[in-house]
């Protein structure tokens, strides 16, 4: 078994799939720990899949959510008790499930660029750094850029992005995170999109993101407006453009023979609030469940079953994730052509804050507001 990538996903799949019993080899192109662009939050439900405790690469752990429109007119809502939201620094959280996955078993190769994947007889040639590893299956993890993914028929044929552009920063000593146990959402500053601050340990973790067509926000006249807002300086942080490969709609995960994608490279990227830590998580695991299943059918020499377990990973994939994210689409597509009416009718009515609190706690989906959310803004844009 080889995993091409040691993130979220791809380290998720590896700890679980080698806890299972088998051989895994994952490959990593950086050496780890390494930066990665990310806001780092994830709901906390996330630790039902792992038998370890997560708390140890948990920077902060927010209460409330704070939306605003253009910094002013202010919304609060608190999160529920059961499932917080946690934050992490992915250079952390990556490296942490690396090495799980080691402790368990896997073989960890950093360092492994990995150049092509394709099938060799009965098996699978991963070619990196040039050497050629041969396995069962793959699981193609390679991120929000992948050039695997395509090639395989896994995820779409043309992936939609984002526009989105990271900034970190690192308070200097003794300074003091504002509101550390919040996390803020600006929908005014972004035209198509918006900004969240993410609250971690010595800084922040900001973003900025368009959603609706191509054309990319102005990051640093937005930043400009919304770092001072934090008590930061308007050209604070390291900046890093990094496009989100966002959910748009219901495509394979899986291809004859073995081959899954997971995490950013399948496209699983919420398309509205850009959440992607939950869902490559998620994938890992889910993975993990089907390869298995379909590694024994294969000893088995039960074709039938063996097909059976690759399609199951799709189908558990679209019923788990893509059809909240199908709604979450729709949403966005009305929400962040008529931002400002969206945030009046939509972030602004007593209940909206707390169902989408309740949306990014994971306790509640997409689908469970939707057709509600997209009445209202249509009827208000007639």
């Amino acid at each position: 078994m080889t995993v091409v990538g040691a993130g979220a996903a791809g380290a998720s799949a590896a700890y679980h799939l080698a806890r299972r019993g088998h051989r895994v080899l994952l490959l990593e192109r950086d050496c780890l720990p390494r930066p990665k662009a990310c806001g780092g939050g994830m709901a906390a439900s996330v630790q039902r899949w792992f038998d370890f405790d997560l708390q140890p690469v948990v920077d902060q752990v927010i209460q409330r959510v704070r939306f605003t429109w253009c910094l002013e007119d202010p919304v609060i809502a608190e999160l529920p008790g059961d499932s917080p939201f946690w934050i992490v620094q992915r250079s952390r959280l990556d490296a942490f499930l690396a090495e799980r996955a080691v402790a368990a078993g896997a073989e960890l190769v950093q360092g492994a660029a990995v150049e092509t994947i394709h099938r060799d007889g009965e098996r699978w040639c991963v070619e990196a750094a040039g050497h050629r590893y041969h396995s069962r299956a793959v699981v193609v993890a390679d991120g929000s850029g992948s050039r695997l993914a395509g090639p395989l028929g896994l995820g779409p044929e043309r992936p939609r992005y984002a526009a989105a552009v990271a900034a970190e920063v690192e308070l200097e000593a003794g300074a003091a995170v504002l509101e550390p146990t919040t996390a803020r959402f600006e929908f005014g500053l972004v035209r198509h999109g918006f900004c969240w601050a993410f609250p971690r340990q010595g800084g922040y973790s900001i973003g900025v993101g368009t959603f609706v067509g191509r054309e990319a926000a102005d990051a640093d006249a937005v930043l400009a407006q919304l770092l001072p807002s934090l008590g930061l300086p308007a050209d604070a942080g390291r900046r890093v453009r990094s496009p989100l490969r966002v959910w748009d709609g219901h495509h394979p995960l899986h291809a004859p023979g073995g081959a899954v994608a997971v995490g950013d490279a399948a496209s699983l990227c919420d398309p509205f609030l850009a959440e992607g830590l939950r869902p490559a998580l998620l994938s890992g695991v889910r993975a993990a469940e089907a390869l298995d299943r379909y590694l024994v059918a294969c000893a088995g020499d039960d074709a039938a079953a063996a097909q059976a377990a690759l399609e199951g990973y799709s189908a558990g994939m679209r019923s788990a994730w893509g059809e909240s994210m199908a709604w979450g689409r729709r949403i966005a597509q009305v929400f962040y052509r008529v931002p400002k009416v969206g945030y009046q009718i939509g972030i602004k009515r007593p209940t909206a804050p707390q169902r989408i609190a309740q949306i990014l706690s994971g306790e509640m989906g997409y689908g469970d507001i939707a057709q509600r959310v997209i009445k209202r803004l249509l009827f208000q844009r007639g």
